[in-house]
């Protein structure tokens, strides 16, 4: 079976965004602006300091833009302000100190100096020198966001997710991040992106998550790469196409992402949008194993199973399987008790078979839930238990499982674990019958002696209309 891995992730707060905005200068010369600066002008003081930072013109020395800085701090400058709050709050020309950071990032907040404002949020965000306090980080990351500041837009956003801004607000959040995104900020993108593909804080729409992935993947975004991928394979918001699938998986790929070597992996092995190649199937598959994702642990094992583009080897395939079970991979659970259950490299133990069936089905695997509920038919590995085989059979046959089908039209027939009913009985032989269950058609036919040509009708309706929705899935 192949199966494709949608990753999900979550982008870690910004740190710390430049806050040296560059301002116009009296002169592009460095004696020029020296001179005003020695003459008391805070603009130009501020400049000389940028020069000292960037090592512009002048040999990079942080004590010498402390110097400056202070000078025009001193003089009210928001600017200067805010910087020497950062060079006190990361220790570079003068000693660390929080304390005197956040006095001089809120005297430039104060002045409504955007920067200082973000800057001033992320203190009381992180509770260094000033305690705590959501509100007041929320207050002047919306006060530098309003100004158009694109990391407090974004980080606002994010307390809206996280419901650290009086309460969770998902439409609040996709607000802020637009406003960063169409700015360019690459995160706000991304986040953007998945709001409109998951539907969260606006209406589901594809075509838009296509859009904003598609910004970031061009900007060489992995996970967007990745994602857009995906929507390309799946046909939604964009038109289907493997050929583009591959493209962007690729490229992904290529920067070790690691569910999109999986998912080229499954375009190699199936010849999708690329030359079928199953050895180079396995070795994207690998990547993405050794990387520890669970998905392609259970692709790499198949590949062995099976001896796909791999020399066939069941003590690899159970090893890899395993390492994908233990993270929860249904796949592989009910792959494992498969094993377990007919002694295949390892010893018979059908106690063993029904804990990894149980793993799967309880996460909705059709053919672990038939599995599961054939041993409760049977008594092995567990006590004999109708009533709970034919609530698995019942679950796999809702999920167009054609043996569980024809089971629980048995147990209807029989009365086996449920109420005898004719009606449901014939039910389910008719749609195993319609999925190609030979017996099933006999056992149709024994059934429909014990019902009116009415009531055969009328099941067969609500057959057909069970059958579209399957159709439609």
């Amino acid at each position: 079976m192949l199966r494709k891995c949608l990753f999900f992730f979550f982008v870690a707060p910004l740190l710390y965004l430049s806050v040296l905005l560059p301002l116009a200068a009296n002169g592009s010369d460095f004696d020029v602006i020296k001179e005003a600066a020695q003459n008391g002008n805070p603009n130009s003081q501020f400049e000389l300091g940028k020069k000292y930072v960037t090592g512009d013109d002048v040999p990079r020395d942080y004590e010498e833009a402390a110097k400056w800085w202070r000078l025009a701090a001193d003089a009210g400058y928001p600017n200067a302000q805010n910087s020497l709050g950062v060079l006190y709050a990361i220790g570079k020309g003068l000693p660390q100190d929080y304390e005197e950071a956040v006095k001089w990032y809120r005297l430039a907040a104060d002045q409504g100096y955007a920067v200082a404002q973000f800057n001033l949020g992320k203190a009381y965000i992180r509770g260094r020198e000033v305690p705590q306090n959501y509100a007041e980080t929320a207050k002047w990351y919306r006060l530098g966001a309003e100004q158009g500041h694109i990391g407090a837009q974004f980080s606002l956003g994010r307390m809206y997710v996280k419901g650290q801004s009086k309460k969770k607000d998902l439409v609040e959040a996709v607000n802020w991040f637009r406003m960063a995104a169409e700015q360019g900020h690459l995160k706000s993108q991304v986040l953007l992106a998945e709001a409109y593909s998951n539907g969260s804080g606006v209406p589901q729409d594809y075509s838009k998550a296509a859009k904003w992935h598609r910004l970031a993947a061009d900007r060489g975004f992995p996970s967007s790469q990745n994602n857009l991928g995906q929507l390309y394979a799946d046909g939604r918001g964009v038109p289907q196409s493997y050929k583009e699938a591959a493209k962007w998986y690729g490229l992904a790929a290529e920067q070790g992402n690691v569910y999109a070597q999986n998912n080229l992996g499954t375009l190699l092995e199936a010849g999708k949008g690329l030359s079928k190649d199953y050895t180079e199937a396995a070795k994207q598959y690998q990547l993405s194993a050794e990387a520890g994702l669970a998905g392609g642990q259970y692709n790499l094992g198949r590949m062995y199973y099976l001896g796909l583009g791999v020399q066939k080897n069941i003590a690899n395939a159970e090893q890899w399987w395993r390492l994908a079970a233990n993270q929860g991979d249904a796949d592989a659970q009910n792959n494992l008790g498969a094993m377990y259950d007919i002694g295949e490299f390892v010893v018979k133990d059908k106690v063993e078979a029904v804990k990894w069936y149980r793993l799967a089905a309880a996460q909705g695997d059709a053919n672990a839930q038939l599995s599961l509920g054939i041993l409760y038919e049977v008594g092995e590995g567990i006590p004999q238990d109708h009533v709970q085989a034919a609530k698995w059979y019942r679950l796999a046959a809702a999920q167009g499982n054609v043996s569980a089908q024809s089971q629980i039209g048995i147990s209807f027939a029989l009365g086996r674990g449920v109420k005898q009913n004719y009606k449901n009985a014939y039910l389910w032989f008719f749609l195993a019958a319609e999925n190609g269950d030979k017996d099933a058609v006999q056992n149709r036919e024994k059934v429909a002696m014990q019902l009116t040509s009415e009531e055969i009708e009328e099941i067969k309706q609500e057959a057909a209309g069970y059958l579209s929705k399957m159709k439609t899935k």
